[in-house]
C-alpha cells in the first residue's frame, strides 16, 4: 500500500487458506502478523483474489488449508 510505503513499512505475514473443492478462497485468517494492519490487510485482501489447484481425496477435490507467507521489503529510496 502507498502509506506503508510512505511510512517505510516493512514485513512478513503468514495467512491461513481455507481452498474450496472449485480452486476458490474460501475463508483467509492472519496467521502472524506482519506487524504492520496495512500490510496485513493488502495480503488479505490479494490472496482472496487467488485461484488455486484443489486439493484431492480419492480423485475428488476436497477442501483444504495451508499457510502462505508474503513478505513486503522496500528496495532502495522509491516511494511511488
Amino acid at each position: 500500500p502507498y502509506a506503508s510505503r510512505i511510512r517505510q513499512e516493512q514485513g512478513r505475514v503468514t495467512l491461513r487458506v481455507l481452498v474450496s473443492p472449485a480452486g476458490g478462497v474460501a475463508d483467509v485468517a492472519v496467521e502472524r502478523t506482519s506487524g504492520h494492519a496495512a500490510l496485513d490487510r493488502a495480503a488479505e485482501q490479494a490472496v482472496r483474489r487467488w485461484r488455486f489447484e484443489p486439493a484431492m481425496q480419492d480423485g475428488r477435490p476436497v477442501p483444504a488449508s495451508a499457510a502462505i507467507s508474503i513478505t513486503f521489503r522496500l528496495d532502495g529510496d522509491r516511494r511511488w
